[in-house]
């Protein structure tokens, strides 16, 4: 019997204990799709060989691995054809970075949503029946995949058929990966060319993409670069002279290096925009169109994003071709296991006192307060830090480095509350555990409150979502209440006890 320690970054191994034997030992696991710190490891008549062969085949075999490994409610995983029993009492993950969160290893929580299709969808249950490269394939059961999440099973093979798609589901249901597998499915690693092009909104966006291929990628010799602003032109440069297959970028930063020729698109076969809605609106519109005239007639586009606007869906005809459609019932959108209500407040002065008062309820949990603008977010963390309330804010004009260290401090949890605008809420808090969102604002429009909502239940976990709602914004709510067919009560007095 062994006992899983810690996990190796550089080298890619699990360092075990192994009972009755001398020192800890080295083993290469990485292909098993649930593998924590504490998990006990079953390795029959094998201990003794554990000095002589690290990478021993039954490890190594992926093939084996892949089709037979098993992941029951009951926390346990056999490897049949190995002799490996892997048994996990109680797992908890001890390292980001080796062990992925537990919502996206298991899948993200999506089943049970309608969906509308504009044609008949073939539904792929499993990774293997989409026709992978054996190596990508190999890349995402090492990432943590186990299956494909309901959005998946439906989106991804028209995109490796070569067809123009329009994805639309709510946060948390794994869009991401929609777009980064087909991408990597799509590019030559033997050609140095830009083959793919991934556009964000905003930068962080733009580099969660960007290691997603990487890690997915882990096998296939892929390079895949970010190309954002904040950061130095020369880098940028540097890396398109050197070869890369796959550019995940913010539309300006990308349309000056196409621009100025050093990001060349005459071999693009993919375009895919990431947060559709956000990037086919207001400024970045524009840039987008601008980027766009660049690719070839033959570049496959992609939209995805949580909501779809119809004055967006409108838009596509300019440069989609008979797009394949994989859109969320409306009514399906808010998502169930967030509970909503209001605080009527009369005048706009009151809401800063309101919420004084939810602060130490904020502070159960990891909370989002979401602004219109960014004076207001300037205006709001200045008052609360005036008043000896300890928040953190970001937006988009704050420095790249600033924004960056806002981000890391929130998502370790050392700032527990967070005031934001809509823009950079979609990107820093993409991966974090936050379970209470407050609308100090209300949003400009009904599509934005799907996107605040939902940094409190991502991957199905249980949030509350709180608005503050002057006696002009009653419109407003129940506006957003009738589109989506949906109830959003008054907030109770024992709210602390739902989150």
């Amino acid at each position: 019997m062994a006992t899983v320690k810690r996990y190796n970054k550089e080298t890619k191994r699990f360092v075990v204990t192994v009972e009755g034997g001398r020192g800890d030992k080295s083993i290469k696991m990485e292909n098993l799709f649930k593998v924590v710190t504490g998990c006990q490891v079953k390795l029959q008549g094998l201990d003794s060989k554990l000095n002589d062969r690290a990478d021993m085949p039954m490890w190594s075999e992926v093939k084996s691995l892949r089709y037979d490994a098993t992941l029951s409610d009951g926390r346990q995983v056999k490897v049949k054809p190995a002799n490996v029993e892997l048994v996990a009492e109680a797992p908890v993950p001890s390292d980001e970075e080796a062990f992925k969160d537990e919502a996206m290893a298991n899948g993200p929580n999506d089943e049970g949503l309608m969906f509308e299709t504009s044609e008949d969808v073939e539904v792929v249950r499993t990774f293997d029946a989409l026709g992978l490269k054996e190596n990508l394939l190999r890349g995402v059961y090492a990432y943590g995949f186990e299956r494909p999440s309901a959005v998946q099973q439906r989106a991804i093979l028209p995109i490796l058929k070569g067809r123009d798609v329009i994805v639309q589901s709510q946060s948390g249901t794994g869009q991401t990966l929609v777009f980064c597998l087909a991408a990597l499915q799509h590019v030559d690693t033997t050609s140095r060319e830009p083959q793919a092009l991934l556009l964000s909104p905003a930068r962080e966006l733009a580099e969660q993409s960007q290691k997603l291929c990487l890690a997915l990628g882990d096998y296939l010799n892929v390079q895949v670069h970010a190309c954002i602003g904040g950061t130095r032109v020369s880098d940028d440069i540097h890396t398109f002279d050197a070869g890369v297959q796959i550019v995940s970028g913010t539309p300006g930063r990308v349309f000056h290096m196409i621009q100025q020729r050093h990001l060349s698109t005459r071999h693009i076969k993919m375009l895919a925009l990431d947060e559709a809605d956000e990037l086919l609106n207001r400024g970045f519109k524009g840039q987008v169109f601008d980027v766009y005239r660049y690719l070839p007639p033959s570049t496959q586009v992609v939209l995805l994003s949580a909501t779809m606007p119809h004055e967006v869906l409108e838009m596509t005809h300019k440069f989609m071709n008979n797009p394949f459609r994989v859109l969320v019932k409306r009514d399906e959108l808010t998502l169930e296991h967030i509970k909503q209500f209001f605080v009527a407040v009369e005048r706009e002065q009151w809401k800063f006192d309101t919420l004084c008062d939810l602060y130490d309820t904020l502070t159960i949990t990891q909370a989002v307060i979401f602004c219109n603008t960014k004076h207001k977010v300037d205006w709001l963390s200045q008052k609360m830090r005036d008043a000896n309330f300890k928040v953190a804010s970001i937006h988009g004009d704050m420095p790249q480095k600033e924004r960056d260290a806002i981000r890391q401090q929130f998502r370790s949890g050392t700032n527990r509350v967070l005031i934001t605008t809509d823009s950079c809420g979609r990107s820093v808090l993409a991966q974090a555990k936050v379970s209470l969102v407050i609308c100090y604002d209300l949003p400009n429009n009904r599509e934005l409150y799907i996107h605040r909502i939902g940094r409190s239940g991502r991957f199905g976990r249980k949030g509350v979502a709180i608005n503050f709602v002057k006696n002009d914004d009653i419109r407003i709510l129940r506006d957003i209440e009738q589109f989506y067919s949906i109830q959003i009560d008054e907030m109770p007095m024992n709210v602390a006890e739902i989150i």
